[in-house]
């Protein structure tokens, strides 16, 4: 049963949403432009965490650039079912693909950080019709 949310809810609601899909979009970003600045990063972090040798800089760029192009189009709000859905799967994907640096917690505090954010891809693929502060229609 759906109903009806008050102005003010709807209102904070909204604000609320922007704020997840604002700081996704950040740690992504800056994720992305890894690939570019220091693509030799993202060749260790393909073959440690996904098990993918023998990257190289050419595939670092264009992975970096189909990436780029989806949290752009995320953070903007198009199509939210498909790149909300992505960024879920995405982030999903990386958070269990370190499964083994959670068995050490006091050694990978960092690694932690991943799974609130994954609940708030979670949250905002739940809510993406709601989501629409500053979205292109």
């Amino acid at each position: 049963m759906q109903t009806a949310l008050s102005g003010d809810v709807q209102r904070k609601l909204q604000w609320s949403l922007l704020s997840l899909r604002l700081g996704v979009f950040l740690v992504l970003l800056v994720w992305t432009v890894d690939k570019f600045v220091n693509p030799g990063h993202s060749m260790k972090i393909f073959e440690k965490f996904y098990g993918i040798g023998g990257m190289s800089d050419v595939a670092a760029y264009i992975l970096g650039a189909l990436q780029l192009l989806l949290v752009f189009a995320f953070v903007l709000g198009i199509k939210k079912r498909i790149t909300y859905g992505v960024i879920f799967l995405m982030h999903g994907a990386s958070t269990l693909s370190a499964f083994n640096q959670y068995f050490d917690a006091f050694n990978n505090l960092l690694f932690f950080a991943a799974w609130p954010m994954w609940a708030a891809c979670f949250a905002l693929y739940m809510l993406r019709e709601q989501d629409t502060k500053f979205t292109v229609k």
